[in-house]
């Protein structure tokens, strides 16, 4: 069976900084507080005239420079969001559009913070029959957009950004080796939206609180969910993989909360000089996350030709998976 294999990645975060000192301004917090419950120093924001795919075009410049592949030679695009554009069409449409890249086909994957890597799954099975030959995953958010900013318990974690894998049929021994998806709809109160949805639609009824369009979430069975999630999906798949955890390379997880990531990596029995951390920088850019630390990883020679890399994400939904991937 064919493996699909990452040939090329890239990311892009907006330039505006929000620091916690900016946030202390804003709500009842600290920049002690924040970083000693979250490990987060500093957020991007995209700009008021920045869309999510705007993000994601900016993130495809580097990895079609890795990959020396052209946009018109992509014929699938997996777009992981959920902040698309717009409701209607698919962010992947919008951005197949702003790449020229005019054989491919199109979809997105909406399992937020876990997103990246359902797509990455989801393209190694493509691959894996021939339907596909060469796929761009990406993992976009404009978290900014659905922040409420004077909930300290979210404002203080959510950030902008995108990244994107170029993923072809693996011609050697490297490529994505194993993968997990799992999810646990009877959860999803513990991370939502609730307004704007045909549930709760806006303009039906007038208005409505517009804290209803923002991230809700229970933080503290969230943690508690994650770790269990996260570790147990990276457990399954390097065992799937034929591996044990101490050939694994480098852990790279959803940047979501630094205590989170300790108790996966000490779940695993993973030391943390092998885990890769950018949360301090970004926050939790959700589907973002993981292709933006992925990116980031390669290019600061983190991940080498060889590698065993390990890579976990858990969000709203409840959704979570795993991947494993021989570089």
């Amino acid at each position: 069976m064919l493996r699909a294999k990452i040939v090329g990645t890239g990311s892009y975060a907006p330039e505006r900084i929000m620091t916690n000192h900016d946030l202390a301004k804003m709500v009842e917090t600290s920049h002690d507080w924040i970083m000693s419950r979250t490990g987060i120093a500093e957020r991007r924001v995209a700009a008021s005239d920045q869309s999510t795919s705007d993000l994601c075009a900016e993130a495809a410049r580097g990895a079609f420079e890795m990959s020396g592949i052209k946009a018109e030679e992509i014929d699938l695009i997996i777009a992981a969001t959920v902040t698309p554009d717009y409701h209607l069409p698919a962010m992947a449409c919008v951005i197949q559009k702003k790449l020229g890249a005019v054989n491919a086909a199109s979809m997105d994957v909406v399992a937020a913070c876990a997103g990246f890597i359902h797509g990455l799954s989801i393209a190694q099975a493509y691959i894996a029959t021939g339907t596909y030959k060469k796929i761009m995953v990406f993992g976009a958010e404009v978290l900014s957009t659905i922040t409420n900013y004077q909930d300290r318990n979210t404002c203080v974690l959510f950030g902008d950004g995108a990244g994107v894998a170029i993923l072809v049929p693996s011609e050697d021994e490297s490529g994505i080796l194993s993968t997990y998806l799992k999810s646990d709809g009877t959860l999803d109160e513990l991370l939502y939206i609730p307004g704007g949805g045909t549930e709760m639609p806006f303009g039906r009824n007038g208005d409505q609180d517009s804290t209803l369009r923002c991230i809700h979430m229970r933080g503290n069975e969230i943690y508690k969910h994650a770790v269990r999630s996260m570790g147990d999906a990276s457990m399954r798949v390097i065992k799937e993989a034929g591996l044990e955890t101490e050939q694994i390379s480098l852990f790279v997880p959803h940047q979501a909360n630094m205590r989170i990531i300790q108790a996966v990596a000490k779940r695993l029995g993973m030391p943390m000089e092998k885990v890769f951390l950018n949360l301090e920088k970004y926050g939790n850019t959700s589907a973002a996350s993981v292709p933006l630390a992925l990116d980031e990883a390669v290019r600061q020679g983190r991940i080498k030709s060889g590698d065993y890399v390990l890579s976990a994400a858990f969000g709203g939904g409840l959704t979570w998976g795993a991947a494993v991937i021989r570089w």
